[in-house]
């Protein structure tokens, strides 16, 4: 069961870039991790450590923190599917921490396997560095976010790509999705102070583009939201051709394993 829990929405998110093969996919059946459950707040890794496994997401959300930030500034967000510091596997030094945004799954697997991986398909090799260059567009557009986009139009812009990342690998279809933060870390993603954050929230209440109730954000108008924001979604790399025929066949697989 925990081998499957582990490797199907990886499965899901290598698919939404780049084709793969159920062979290519079957691949995933050899991956050995550890499974943790962590707390909100609780670190995976803190800046300074030398990583020697990954840190791949199942369920809830991760983020990236500037250590020396005061106010505990979020970097980036990580979704189900998403491997959150496949990045030490060049560069083992961790310069950040990577923080549980409210209780989160993880499956932690060493560095080898991915190498191994990469070594046995060039399939997967490719999806792992289309992965890894998706991180550093997501990166980008979090840059232009904060410097040239006003409170209102960050806030819509940051749950539009979050949404859209959610629906890559099977989730938020309806538009409904758990909350990936509180109001304080919606402040620290969008570099606005919690006050400005909660009317942020407001106004796009009033504007009927979303509700936020307890943990749960419920799009109402997707595509005034992306109005709103003008989002692009292309520098996410997702894939159409999961819609087709041949990606079609990947979805009953990765059913399969996740009950293996």
């Amino acid at each position: 069961m925990q081998a499957g829990f582990a490797f199907s929405k990886l499965a899901d998110r290598l698919a939404s870039l780049t084709p793969v093969t159920a062979d290519d996919l079957h691949l995933l059946a050899d991956m050995a991790s550890t499974i943790a459950h962590l707390g909100s707040r609780q670190a995976v890794l803190r800046h300074g450590d030398d990583a020697t496994q990954c840190c791949l997401l199942l369920q809830g959300y991760l983020s990236w923190q500037d250590a020396e930030s005061a106010d505990g500034q979020i970097t980036s967000i990580h979704v189900p599917g998403d491997i959150a510091d496949l990045h030490t596997l060049y560069r083992p030094r961790v310069d950040g921490n990577l923080i549980a945004l409210g209780p989160a799954i993880v499956a932690l697997v060493p560095h080898r396997f991915f190498h191994d991986l990469s070594a046995r398909s060039p399939a997967m090799s490719r999806a792992l560095l289309l992965m890894l260059l998706t991180t550093h567009a997501i990166q980008r557009n979090w840059t232009v976010n904060l410097g040239s986009r006003d409170a209102l139009t960050r806030v819509a812009h940051l749950l539009c790509e979050i949404t859209t990342r959610l629906q890559s690998v099977g989730l938020a279809r309806d538009f409904r999705l758990p909350s990936p933060f509180t109001q304080s870390d919606l402040a620290a993603a969008c570099s606005i102070s919690p006050v400005h954050a909660n009317r942020t929230i407001q106004e796009l209440r009033r504007c009927n583009l979303l509700q936020w109730q307890g943990k749960t954000v419920t799009i109402t108008d997707w595509q005034g939201l992306v109005r709103l924001a003008r989002f692009d979604p292309t520098y996410l790399s997702i894939s159409s051709s999961r819609d087709d025929a041949s990606s079609s066949r990947l979805r009953p697989l990765t059913a399969d394993l996740a009950l293996a």
